[in-house]
């Protein structure tokens, strides 16, 4: 349990990075995309990555309508191709928004937000998921520590899941942090941009 004078956290998810390296293995780009953990970047395509919170589990995909569909469990599977596109979908917002309107849906397949390497949703991007939507009681509800091939690399966010999301330039929320963003933010400013190591969902 931490406790910070400006924010109160309940939950708390670090990974390690034994785990994130174990998926660095040297492999052919091609192989690496849909199958395992990577680094984002590979290739020289954007990468599309996937990260679960309740297991630590990353998986990278060469569309982000793939990525969305492994996120959200397979419910989300029609997501636009690029996320440029999913920003201005009413229907995939709505999706992607409210999650539990889907009496079927799995706890640990909330996406609680997508993060980019570039302003405009560009580039790599980071999916997200947790346990569940985030309550909005004045907690940080879940936080993640960017492992080293995310660290000072997020230019635009988008938050899902009922969650604000809170950006910090050290681990475990330290420093000075920068949010909440509320909605998609296609540049997230000087203050935090290319500084981000890591994030906390309230």
């Amino acid at each position: 349990m931490i406790s910070r004078p400006r924010h109160r956290i309940r939950r708390t998810v670090t990974l390690t990075a034994s785990v994130l390296l174990a998926g660095a293995v040297t492999a052919p780009a091609a192989q690496a995309a849909p199958t395992g953990p990577a680094a984002p970047g590979e290739g020289g395509q954007p990468r599309h990555c996937t990260l679960d919170l309740s297991t630590g589990a990353e998986r990278c995909y060469a569309s982000f309508t793939e990525a969305v569909d492994h996120a959200s469990g397979g419910h989300i599977d029609d997501a636009p191709a690029s996320a440029r596109t999913a920003v201005h979908d009413s229907r995939f917002r709505a999706e992607a928004r409210s999650p539990a309107a889907d009496g079927d849906r799995q706890a640990d397949s909330v996406i609680q937000g997508t993060f980019f390497d570039d302003p405009g949703f560009g580039g790599d991007s980071l999916t997200i998921s947790g346990e569940g939507l985030c309550e909005k009681d004045g907690w940080v509800d879940y936080q993640h520590n960017l492992e080293d091939g995310w660290k000072n690399r997020i230019s635009s966010v988008q938050p899902w899941g009922n969650c604000w999301v809170w950006l910090y330039p050290e681990p475990d929320l330290g420093g000075d942090r920068d949010g909440p963003f509320k909605e998609n933010t296609s540049d997230i400013g000087a203050l935090m941009n290319d500084r981000t190591q890591s994030i906390g969902f309230s």
